[in-house]
């Protein structure tokens, strides 16, 4: 275990070397722009397209693989006020009660009884946020054989999904009970609580706030903007309110990224080697696999982020105002998604203000003047208007559920609280959690966040992290600094803009106090993916050698990919082997 434990991060380091021994000498190496004719050709083609679909398709496989179950107790009754009765069809004890909470908080009585006897309390139960929509294994106080159990709500606004009572060999007792939605589907319950078949981190807050928002009912969170929510809906109406159903969405946005970057490294750098190496660098990263499976709005923001910078490069580049007015559209779809897309706003507008800066710097005098300001009107239709139409109409949702249609006074009103609300609640949020982060450690791959752990009785164990691939973290860092010399004494526009991105994800984190984790890193690392790119492309126009470095670097991020995966999906495996794999750093999660 010890071999493993230092060889591979040393191996790591081995390998960075060995990459970027083979950049050539940047002061006289031929930029991305100045490529070969041969390579300048940025359209994408059939084989192009054929590349984009077996790349996506192959990725598919594992991220939809053991995503979650597809069968789940989905219809709930409010149970506020209410009691039920579930009359047991045979003499069997129940051994052991599982209790499937939907949406709401509040707690429970559970009572035995006999025919014709008083009711005996065996247990309680408290349906607080944490438990929604997770299994719940309840062991009963006695040994008594009950021919009536019946269940109370003492407090709060809970719905429950189903109440399944299981005998010592953990099979059904068949039941019957006074409201029908707690014993209709019996044939769900679960061996035992895990991910597959409940909700796990901050799946408790936005899968539920998804089917509040199908069921017209006022959202738990409203923390972040609803589109997000919204969008996981979809999977939710299709498959049902499963694991799978709630978290099918972003899995597809996770999938859909790969020919979206695709098309985006095409653009910047020709060929098809660099997008197809690139693409492999995502499809491989740990944090786009974890982030993209669990049923959080982060996949939607990143979704949204590479679209808006793929279209606004395409503007800088060939002049587009179809691209540029796409960009703004895609800017509101992504800050009605999560208020992160507001910083690659912000870069936007840097490259936008620096597109027209070196224009004037040119000596472009005659009509510059006034191209600017149709420019800047054109803008403010497709950056402004558009994006907070689309903003505002994504609290539909919020107006159906109180009561107040688009364009009223009480439906603006509750738009605006809720602003209000979110600023507040990021400004002064307080509180601590033993696997946050600050921004220089997600930059070096220092401290992961371990969202799901459980221990098996075989000595293997079951867990899921978050974190960037260390090829792609450690690599693009590195590279970054490539990018910044290049962009200041070469004066290279596709590096800056590369940079640009990269730090509008980063920078504004730097400022902010409140309780941050690896996973606000997603945005960025992603650009970390154009960076090493960019490395790739100076390698291929001045080495002809340059297979040797680029492609086994691609392959060892995806050999890592295959060695973490275990940790990454949940899949079971040897607690000794993952506890050795996962000490690279002292700070990283066992």
């Amino acid at each position: 275990m010890l071999i493993i434990r230092y060889a591979l991060p040393i191996a790591a380091a081995l390998l960075l070397i060995l990459f970027f021994s083979g950049l050539p000498a940047l002061q006289c190496c031929a930029l991305p722009d100045d490529a070969p004719a041969g390579r300048a050709d940025r359209r994408v083609t059939r084989r192009d397209a054929a590349f984009m679909l077996l790349l996506t398709a192959v990725y598919a496989v594992p991220a939809f693989h053991a995503l979650g179950d597809t069968a789940a107790p989905v219809s709930f009754a409010p149970m506020a006020g209410e009691s039920a009765v579930l009359t047991l069809e045979s003499d069997a004890v129940p051994a052991r009660l599982m209790l499937y909470p939907g949406v709401g908080m509040g707690g429970y009585t559970i009572e035995y009884a006999a025919d014709g006897a008083d009711y005996v309390p065996v247990l309680d139960f408290s349906q607080g946020h944490i438990e929604v929509l997770k299994w719940a294994e309840l062991y009963p106080e006695t040994q008594l054989a009950p021919r009536l159990v019946r269940i109370t709500c003492t407090s709060g606004n809970p719905w429950l999904g189903e109440l399944v009572l299981l005998d010592e060999a953990g099979e059904p007792i068949p039941v019957r009970s006074s409201i029908p939605e707690l014993c209709d589907e019996q044939d769900t319950v679960p061996a035992a609580q895990s991910f597959m078949n409940s909700t796990y981190f901050d799946e408790i807050y936005h899968a539920r706030t998804a089917w509040e928002h199908l069921h017209g009912v006022w959202p738990y969170e409203i923390s972040h903007p609803p589109l997000g929510k919204l969008i996981m809906s979809l999977g939710i109406t299709l498959f049902g309110m499963t694991p799978f159903g709630w978290r099918f969405m972003g899995t597809l946005f996770g999938a859909l990224m790969l020919p979206v970057l695709y098309v985006f490294l095409k653009k910047l750098f020709g060929g098809a080697a660099a997008p197809t190496l690139g693409t492999i660098l995502l499809a491989s990263d740990f944090m786009h696999f974890t982030q993209t499976r669990i049923a959080t709005i982060d996949t939607y923001a990143v979704f949204f982020i590479l679209l808006m910078y793929l279209c606004m490069y395409l503007y800088l580049h060939e002049e587009s105002l179809p691209a540029l007015a796409m960009s703004g559209v895609f800017f509101g779809l992504g800050a009605a998604s999560k208020w992160t897309c507001v910083y690659a706003g912000a870069g936007l507008a840097v490259l936008w203000a620096g597109h027209w800066l070196l224009r004037a710097r040119r000596g472009e005098t005659r009509g510059l003047f006034t191209a600017f300001l149709r420019n800047c009107l054109f803008c403010l239709l497709f950056f402004v208007l558009i994006p907070g139409l689309i903003y505002y109409l994504s609290y539909i949702p919020y107006g159906q559920a109180g009561g107040a249609r688009p364009f009223s006074a009480a439906y603006t009103r509750i738009v605006l609280d809720n602003q209000s609300f979110m600023f507040n609640y990021h400004v002064g949020v307080v509180a601590e959690h033993p696997y946050s982060s600050r921004w220089y450690q997600w930059i070096l791959d220092i401290r992961p966040i371990l969202y799901y752990l459980d221990y098996y009785d075989d000595g293997t164990r079951s867990s899921i992290c978050a974190f960037t691939n260390p090829a792609l973290c450690w690599g693009g860092l590195l590279s970054l600094f490539v990018l910044l010399y290049t962009a200041i004494f070469r004066r290279d526009r596709k590096a800056a803009f590369i940079l640009v991105a990269y730090l509008a994800q980063l920078v504004p984190w730097m400022f902010i106090r409140r309780l941050t984790f690896a996973y606000h890193y997603f945005p960025a690392s992603a650009f970390l993916v154009l960076a090493l790119c960019y490395v790739f492309s100076l390698m291929r126009d001045n080495r002809r050698s340059w297979p040797v470095y680029a492609v086994p670097f691609t392959a060892a991020s995806l050999l890592l990919f295959v060695l973490f995966f275990p940790a990454l999906s949940g899949s079971p495996v040897d607690n000794a082997q993952a506890t050795a794999l996962m000490r690279w750093l002292p700070t990283w999660p066992l």
